[in-house]
């Protein structure tokens, strides 16, 4: 068969690169102040942060219209025999449960396979990049989706922010929190594994913070045993730091990072400029 692999743009894969990879990306929707916008198509991520930082700017974020993922999926059943396709967590969001209803419709069923792996950001990009390997070696879907679900516990990231103002200003906390915690400076540390993401712990400094987060994410590999596995960061806005973070984190762990790519539109604009996160996946297509 002749098998398309699609994702979205919280995979962190821009237009640009899908096309060199030979994919499809479904961009993530916007409103900014009543206005309509699409992920690396309408909308940049230097245009992003210079709304996100005005404090009268309204960003909601949205998955994908039912209209516009079918329109992608029909295009991409024009050359190819079938769908894969690995949008962020269903944990996150609904637009995986929307896909996967859409996908029984008698139009796709059979065509188009909705993975649910429980990723986001550069660990859903980890996915994407194993489907396409999978493709290449002639595995049947059957074959790749199982791969691939069944590896979908395999990974971590964890993410530091500078501030709280922007999870206040998303909802994710309470405003009297976020004035208790900026008054005591903590930089909150998330974790997003499984189907969710959650609080792991808290720091009074992000030099503290980013300590945290690499013995985490050691407790880890050496818990889940991974003896082949790929490390990356994510980061909003401040490569400088992430480039930093880099070399700290290959001299503690004694181990190259893979990847150092921006965190996408839709979780940088819950989390603010100069958030970073540090991730580990398990390697089990070579």
């Amino acid at each position: 068969m002749n098998i398309a692999v699609m994702t979205d743009s919280n995979s962190g894969i821009t237009q640009e690169k899908a096309k060199e990879l030979g994919i499809f990306v479904v961009p993530m929707p916007f409103t900014i102040n009543k206005e309509s916008f699409l992920e690396d198509i309408t909308l940049t991520q230097e245009e992003f942060y210079h709304k996100l930082e005005d404090e009268n700017t309204q960003i909601m974020t949205s998955q994908p219209a039912i209209g516009d993922l079918t329109k992608y999926w029909r295009s991409a059943l024009e050359s190819h025999d079938a769908i894969i396709y690995i949008p962020m967590s269903s944990g996150l969001s609904g637009s995986c449960q929307t896909a996967m209803m859409l996908s029984d419709d008698e139009e796709f069923e059979g065509k188009v396979f909705v993975l649910d792996t429980h990723r986001i950001s550069v660990t859903q990009e980890q996915n994407v990049l194993d489907a396409i390997k999978l493709v290449k070696e002639g595995k049947s879907v059957e074959e790749i989706c199982e791969t691939i679900t069944s590896h979908k516990s395999d990974a971590s990231i964890y993410i530091t922010v500078p501030t709280l103002k922007y999870l206040k200003r998303g909802g994710r906390i309470t405003p009297a929190a976020a004035a208790i915690g900026n008054l005591l400076k903590i930089k909150p540390i998330l974790y997003v594994g499984g189907e969710k993401l959650d609080k792991f712990e808290q720091a009074r400094t992000v030099k503290k913070a980013r300590k945290i987060m690499i013995e985490a994410i050691k407790n880890d590999i050496e818990k889940n045993q991974f003896d082949d596995y790929e490390l990356y960061i994510a980061y909003t806005k401040d490569l400088d730091q992430a480039m930093d973070f880099k070399s700290e984190v290959e001299e503690t762990l004694n181990h190259k990072v893979e990847t150092v790519a921006p965190l996408s539109l839709s979780v940088s604009c819950h989390i603010g400029p100069g958030a970073i996160a540090l991730a580990v996946a398990k390697k089990y297509v070579k």
